[in-house]
């Protein structure tokens, strides 16, 4: 790819057949969201659109890491299953051990390669810097407001740099800025991001903090601004090795920050740790929730500079699957091999499913040789980076294909015990879980799927499946239920699937007392309550609304039953404080407003975006309490 950066991308788009250029006005507050949410849950992740009219000077492009293929061509591959094995091939020759002095010489062309991947920076002016602002002003730019309750317009593509005032090392990350006028935003960097850490530290020192926010150019800069690197390690090596070239990096006008040269935009400006935090959000968040509004610095910006043929780079995010989906898939496969060679030697897969929004579940297959490997796995994973955000960890043994669904459900139903399956920890959680009780802190659960050596398991005690059938009748003794899934009698998987009406009425304690004496509820080993309202037919939403609703120690219980047999009862209901005693406020569901559903559906055909699909709103709009970002 050429140093273009963007324009270069949509030419290759355009030529593999992955763009579609929508030529009338498409209005950044709100609209645009409707259309990416109906295309970029298409099976195949839809297609990337460039909108060409956004009633600014810019076009917006959008959705274009939204695909396997996409994510493949962004990085210069074929798939991304290629670059998994480049770097598998690179960490086997760099750290296996090395017995003689030519294993050692054959090395260096693999270290000489390293040092030019390096970033570099260079005099003068870059392409970025091709046209300057004479006032910076954000209203310029084809800035989203995404969804409706969103407190107003998002940069949701940018690229944050700053710099350790101690140590003077760089860093890349990825926050999102809420504009509330035309040269100030927030910068919502979460506590425990190096941009936090980053910013305590100016405080500490009473100095302003530069920041510089670049956005498009090569969009491997911007898989590298969100890719869980370790501490202190510079993102544009990561860029430099996905390219295999060096980053080129040219000074701001206004700060002493460096930046890639052929970004589109360049946003100066400064943190000062001395004023007040201003009041961000909500911003309808990747998790398919509202997240909440809080304090977060005011970035004041200091310049604006671009490109003469910039290009707008944005995302959506909301109820998955959308493009960070296919994002958090690179990543996925990108740090299996780091993970397994320094930490976990016994991992041999792992994926992150969609449906988990990258923190709430995570499937590992291990190569299991002793008691309690299993348990060891979920610690060292849960210690490791960003994985200590992870909810619910599943373990299985490396014969199992966790990219089957069909598998894994089949090991579940052999391996899953109440007595010894399940075990529970406590550590820090995503700022964004909004299931937790307290703030960015919860519970953690581990499944053992693997196989049980005789040590972990007294096998008198196994759970083994009742010939009992239950009778749809017994289930009339739970006032509260309005419908059910029978798993067990459609599908042989034993999981039984209620629907509950969480009423004035609604006791949890009264639910499970019942299922207790139901005839043949020992067939099963899970059972899981939901809201009324939600199909119990759509396994993907399920699974999404388990991770998103789930505190594992308060929402999960072992019912004990006759003859030492155990079933796990889980509560993925929204949690309320009558019913739940839940402290915090609980987010609504992202969804779409009606008139702007409308008009989206009226403009279709106009639009060029071939057949029409309807709006993803509209299956949540039950579940919906309210017209805010709090579930009233």
């Amino acid at each position: 790819m050429s140093e273009l950066g963007l324009n270069s991308f949509i030419e290759v788009l355009e030529k593999e057949g992955e763009l579609i250029r929508v030529e009338p006005f498409v209005n950044p507050n709100l609209e645009i969201t409707e259309v990416i949410d109906r295309i970029s849950k298409q099976s195949d992740g839809g297609k990337a659109i460039l909108f060409e009219n956004t009633g600014t000077d810019f076009p917006l492009l959008i959705n274009a890491l939204g695909s396997e293929k996409r994510i493949a061509l962004a990085f210069g591959r074929n798939s991304i299953s290629d670059l998994e094995k480049e770097i598998e091939n690179l960490f086997v020759d760099l750290m296996q051990p090395k017995d003689t002095l030519w294993d050692k010489l054959k090395l260096l062309p693999k270290l000489n390669d390293v040092a030019k991947w390096m970033p570099r920076k260079i005099k003068g002016k870059g392409v970025c810097q091709e046209v300057v602002m004479d006032v910076p002003d954000l209203d310029k730019l084809p800035i989203l407001k995404c969804w409706p309750a969103d407190g107003g317009k998002f940069v949701t593509l940018p690229g944050v740099h700053t710099v350790d005032p101690e140590t003077n090392t760089p860093n890349l990350g990825m926050y999102r800025m809420q504009v509330f006028e035309k040269n100030l935003t927030g910068m919502h960097w979460h506590k425990h991001k190096t941009g936090a850490n980053h910013f305590e530290k100016y405080k500490k020192l009473g100095k302003k903090m530069p920041i510089t926010v670049a956005l498009g150019g090569d969009l491997i800069y911007t898989y590298a601004a969100t890719a869980p690197m370790p501490e202190n390690f510079d993102e544009y090596l990561l860029a430099g090795f996905l390219r295999k070239k060096p980053v080129k990096l040219v000074k701001c006008l206004t700060n002493d920050l460096y930046v890639p040269e052929d970004s589109d935009f360049v946003i100066e400006g400064y943190v000062d740790p001395a004023e007040e935090l201003v009041w961000e959000g909500p911003f309808g968040d990747h998790t398919g929730f509202y997240s909440l509004a809080d304090w977060y610095p005011k970035f004041h910006v200091t310049c604006i500079t671009h490109k003469k043929n910039a290009v707008y780079p944005a995302t959506i995010v909301g109820v998955p699957p959308m493009e960070d989906a296919y994002i958090g898939l690179a990543t996925e496969r990108i740090f299996l091999t780091p993970i397994r060679m320094s930490m976990v030697p016994e991992l041999k897969d792992m994926i992150l499913p969609v449906a988990g929004v990258a923190h709430n579940f995570t499937v590992v297959s291990i190569d299991k040789s002793y008691p309690g490997q299993a348990i060891k796995v979920m610690h060292s994973l849960w210690g490791a980076g960003q994985m200590m955000f992870n909810k619910v960890l599943i373990v299985v043994d490396n014969s199992v294909d966790i990219h089957d669904n069909k598998s894994l459900m089949k090991i579940f139903t052999e391996n899953f015990d109440a007595n010894y399956s399940i075990h529970f920890s406590k550590g820090p959680m995503d700022v964004l879980d909004h299931s937790s009780s307290k703030f960015a802190f919860g519970s953690k659960l581990g499944i053992d799927l693997t196989k049980p050596l005789p040590e972990e398991v007294d096998n008198e005690n196994k759970l083994k499946l009742s010939t009992d059938k239950l009778n749809a009748e017994e289930l009339k003794i739970i006032p509260e239920l309005v419908n059910y899934k029978n798993l067990l009698a459609e599908i042989s998987i034993p999981i039984l699937l209620l629907n509950v009406k969480k009423d004035s009425d609604f006791d949890k304690q009264n639910i499970l007392q019942k299922l207790k004496v139901l005839v043949g509820i020992e067939q099963f080993k899970m059972v899981f309550i939901f809201n009324e309202g939600i199909n119990l037919n759509d396994f993907f939403t399920l699974i999404w609304l388990v991770g998103g609703n789930l505190e594992p120690n308060r929402d999960i219980s072992v019912l004990s039953l006759e003859n030492n047999k155990s079933i796990v009862f889980v509560d993925a209901t929204f949690k309320t404080e009558k019913h739940d005693n839940f402290k915090r406020d609980w987010p609504n569901i992202v969804t779409m407003d009606a008139k702007n559903i409308k008009e989206i559906d009226e403009k279709w055909d106009d639009l060029g975006l071939g057949e029409f699909i309807k709006s993803p709103s509209l299956k949540f709009k039950s579940l919906v309490e309210g017209d805010g970002a709090v579930r009233e």
